[in-house]
């Protein structure tokens, strides 16, 4: 296979959304040279784009971070860090207004600005034009397929595929940072089309674990038609079909709201009534969040007086909280040179067992892209010579079987209802995990035996497999988490457990292992499927 070898970087990184933005930022700042490359456009895809983010904002007040850092501890249901809960939060007051030059922050009504929330379209093109202006080399449409590697096993870089010119290509680097975001399984999320779990199956094809994989079911709540944002369904009552008014507990009530939805929406169509919504809010509803009112305009339905369809729509590890498991202060994987930001990796450290929401999410995501990509930089520059590299991709590039033809769109399918099924994922047993580990089992072995494709199919290929992978490791997780805690919610083990306040660690390929961060009286716990 040809490949076009492209000018070598100190720091690559892997992904175009706003932790990937801010890590090239913060490597550039660094000294560093860096190249970024993504799937899509950097400035428009991912989720940050399609939506209005608010950001984990605590003036410097030591009281009022404590506060917000005991709050939110306790939240995390003993799993959450809150020495990274603070550092969090002054990294976002100090570098969010440094974007000014580039992104218009409105008014906070008081004579200065209002930067904790902005508009997703408009930040996303500011962070790429920060981006630019501090010397990082962009490459839009060119994903990553597989990390290589020098006989050591520290990363050295990483190839794709250019969708535009059809060309392989191959980028030697001092570090890697995987910030490709989270895995919505292809559940249709808006914005979403391109989180498909790639930098997950990367790094853990290099050795890298993940952590907390059980806390994934989050989901949106949008016109059953069209996936949109979701500001407006505070103030929302549910009917059934025939007019009758729903019991469903307020979106605050959290999971019990969620679980509530997906039970009714098994019986049968619910429809969401928005007319007790805030007069105010009608007006402004297009500038801070102008993606929700479209779908309905081109209906012809009137947002806060008709009442209309929804549909709950899988957000899995975007508001899930796992993702690659941190090490250490500077985003360290368990791999040489490999770092994570964002959606990539674990956001445990500041939201625990509990989804981390927008605000919260959107802080992490700043914070843990400028101190992955400082760290790196530290770390790269100067590392010009490089071992010889190999690639550490094997999911269809190197098929254990005869290569035969695997139905993508139909595996899309399965593992997406495995992993947002309403009645699979929002009351969780041992038997449906049982099932689901099963039938995942099934579809990696297909994949893993006869999977093989090049160029824009390889792609598409691995983005199958990717996903399949995500989901394994969600079940995983999710079966040997025998309690309920936050997000991740067990029938049959309805109580929290004062022992089981701990991390769980998963990754492997064919065989799934998964155990403890810090095992209970001494026991190390593993376990295989």
């Amino acid at each position: 296979m040809n490949r076009n070898q492209l000018p070598p970087a100190d720091v690559l990184i892997v992904g175009g959304g706003m932790a990937a933005a801010w890590a090239a930022i913060g490597a550039a700042r660094a000294g560093a040279r860096v190249t970024l490359v993504d799937k899509g456009y950097v400035g428009s895809s991912g989720v940050t784009a399609t939506g209005g983010p608010n950001h984990w904002w605590v003036q410097p007040d030591p009281a009022l971070r404590r506060e917000a850092v005991e709050r939110q501890a306790q939240k995390a249901q003993g799993i959450g860090d809150p020495e990274w809960m603070a550092r969090i939060i002054d990294l976002t007051w100090r570098h969010l207004p440094t974007l000014a030059r580039f992104y218009p922050f409105g008014s906070d009504g008081k004579g200065g600005s209002y930067f904790s929330g902005v508009r997703g379209p408009e930040y996303m093109r500011a962070l790429r034009q920060q981006a630019l202006a501090v010397g990082v080399s962009i490459l839009d449409h060119h994903p990553a397929i597989e990390l290589l590697a020098d006989e050591e096993g520290r990363v050295t870089g990483a190839r794709g595929h250019a969708l535009r010119t059809g060309e392989d290509w191959a980028i030697a680097a001092g570090a890697v940072i995987m910030a490709t975001g989270g895995c919505a399984f292809r559940s249709g999320l808006i914005g979403s089309h391109c989180n498909t779990g790639d930098g997950y199956l990367m790094a853990a094809e290099a050795g890298a674990e993940l952590s907390g994989m059980e806390f994934s079911p989050v989901y949106t709540l949008s016109p059953a038609w069209a996936s949109t944002r979701t500001l407006p369904y505070f103030a929302a009552r549910f009917f059934d079909e025939t007019g009758t008014e729903l019991d469903i507990p307020p979106p605050r009530a959290g999971h019990a709201h969620l679980q509530a939805l997906g039970k009714a929406m098994l019986q049968g169509p619910v429809l969401a009534d928005l007319s007790d919504a805030p007069l105010q809010l009608r007006p402004i509803l297009h500038r801070i969040q102008p993606f929700t009112p479209a779908p309905f305009e081109r209906r012809g339905i009137d947002l806060f007086r008709d009442r209309f369809p929804v549909k709950l729509f899988g957000e899995g590890t975007i508001r899930g909280t796992g993702g690659l498991r941190i090490v250490d202060a500077e985003c360290r994987t368990t791999v040489a040179a490999l770092f994570a930001a964002g959606d990539a990796a674990t956001r445990e450290l500041v939201a625990g067992a509990t989804s981390g929401g927008g605000a919260i999410n959107s802080a992490w995501a700043l914070s843990s892209g400028l101190i992955a990509g400082e760290a790196a930089a530290r770390e790269a520059i100067g590392r010009r010579h490089r071992a010889p590299a190999t690639g550490l991709g094997k999911l269809g590039i190197a098929p254990t079987g005869e290569v035969r033809t695997v139905e993508r769109k139909a595996i899309d399918v399965l593992v997406d209802d495995e992993m947002h099924g309403y009645d699979k994922a929002l009351r969780r047993h041992g038997a449906t995990l049982t099932a689901s580990a099963q039938r995942l089992e099934e579809v990696w072995g297909d994949l893993s035996r006869h999977g093989h494709a090049a160029g824009r199919e390889l792609v598409a290929l691995r983005e199958t497999a990717a996903m399949t992978a995500t989901a394994r490791w969600c079940v995983a997780a999710a079966t040997e988490r025998e309690e309920t805690r936050g997000l991740h919610v067990r029938t049959d083990f309805p109580e929290s457990r004062r022992d089981f306040a701990t991390r769980l660690l998963t990754g492997g390929l064919d065989r799934v292992c998964t155990r403890e961060e810090k095992a209970r009286s001494g026991a190390t716990m593993e376990t295989a499927a």
